[in-house]
């Protein structure tokens, strides 16, 4: 029988009424003749809730700590789903990310999958259950509970679909696809039929939360297509998948991303000074991206360079930023309550008009340009927090709203 993989997010799952209606849902998945494996997140506001109780002891709780707390989310909702699914007259059983092979590196909060063995999955698929699987958790090589950070269980979905060998990967959250900007702050948004893999990466790593980054890259790279669609309304989806070649798109989507920081720094090219932020980087498990190092060729001891910090997602961003203080000296600065908007579509950037048109309208609505980075499908801007929603307005109206006319 053909594998279905879907996933549920926490808007899905968030009472027990919910729970049922998804029961009913994949039960009829597994009437219409699938073999059936479900991953779910924690219910509704579980993990916020989880971390909120953290805080109340420490704003840096350990992170292999953290794990162990946020794990629980999911391993309730696949329990309860697998219930549900019984009380339905089908045969299901739950599993934890270890116990369905997910093996992970050794980075807790933020682990990679680093290998599916779907053995279990396969065992129990093979006696005609359905299986639950929780999501954005795994297993290190050390034998290590791990996450997989905010969407991990998108990846979660992805990646196991890859291993079994599954054809698609259907993502279910509150919201029909992928839409040209977010919904509930632009009301001329424009939902997105089709996206590439390329796109939808982009959009992901620029602060979109229809999709993680990394489950992306494992479709990408499996050749497999997401469907990601609405749990309770059917109709619209956006389909995930290779593009299909074309002269030129245009911007699709404006992307948003609170809460980041712009850590700039002077020092020696390949020296001390940045290797030891750096270092920092690294220690301090610190995701970063738009890392620029700018060396002039007639000094080149001297170097100039920054990255930018989505701190949002992160436990212990107080003790990474005194760290990376104290490595940089009087030659770092780090600058809070930042925002990045980004511009996404394929071939944006084949010439400057989109990003001449871009600072014009950021100099229109007097936003300030802390940085500014370009790839192959994006354009993206460093600003303050404050101007983010005049900015996301003003570059939807110009660049998807007055183009698509």
């Amino acid at each position: 029988m053909p594998v279905i993989v879907q996933k549920y997010g926490g808007s899905s799952v968030a009472d027990v009424e919910k729970i049922r209606r998804i029961a009913k849902q994949v039960c009829a998945t597994k009437a219409d003749g699938n073999d059936v494996v479900v991953v779910v997140s924690a219910m509704g506001k579980t993990t916020n809730e989880l971390l909120a109780l953290t805080r109340e002891l420490t704003e840096t709780p350990p992170r292999r700590e953290l794990d162990m707390l946020l794990t629980v989310g999911e391993r309730i909702t696949t329990a309860l789903l697998s219930i549900a699914i019984h009380v339905e007259g089908y045969d299901a059983v739950s599993l934890t990310g270890s116990q369905c092979g997910i093996l992970t590196n050794d980075q807790h909060s933020n682990a990679r999958i680093v290998e599916v063995r779907p053995v279990r999955v396969e065992d129990e698929l093979r006696h005609g259950k359905i299986v639950i699987v929780a999501g954005f958790q795994g297993m290190s090589y050390k034998r290590e509970i791990t996450t997989l950070g905010r969407g991990g269980t998108d990846t979660t979905a992805v990646a196991l679909a890859a291993a079994l060998g599954a054809e698609h990967c259907e993502i279910y959250s509150d919201v029909d696809g992928v839409y040209s900007a977010d919904p509930n702050q632009v009301s001329q948004t424009v939902h997105l039929p089709v996206v590439s893999y390329e796109e939808m990466q982009e959009m992901a790593q620029a602060g979109a939360k229809v999709l993680k980054s990394d489950a992306v890259e494992f479709a990408k790279r499996a050749g497999i297509a997401i469907y990601a669609r609405a749990s309770f309304s059917p109709g619209r989806e956006t389909i995930v998948r290779k593009d299909i070649p074309a002269e030129y798109h245009g911007v699709r989507a404006v992307v948003q991303e609170r809460q980041v920081a712009l850590v700039s720094f002077l020092g020696t090219a390949v020296t001390e000074r940045c290797l030891d932020i750096l270092g920092v980087v690294e220690q301090s498990i610190t995701p970063i991206k738009e890392l620029r190092l700018h060396c002039p060729e007639r000094q080149v001891s001297w170097a100039r360079g920054s990255f930018v910090v989505s701190t949002s997602t992160l436990p212990d961003w107080q003790r990474a930023r005194g760290a990376l203080l104290e490595a940089g000296g009087a030659e770092i600065e780090i600058k809070d309550g930042l925002a990045t908007l980004s511009l996404i579509g394929v071939g944006i950037n084949r010439d400057a008009r989109n990003v001449i048109r871009a600072m014009q309208e950021m100099t229109r609505i007097d936003a300030p340009i802390y940085g500014l980075s370009t790839s192959g499908f994006r354009i993206s801007f460093v600003t303050n927090e404050s101007v983010l929603d005049d900015a996301v307005a003003g570059m939807h109206r110009l660049f998807i709203e007055s183009d698509n006319r």
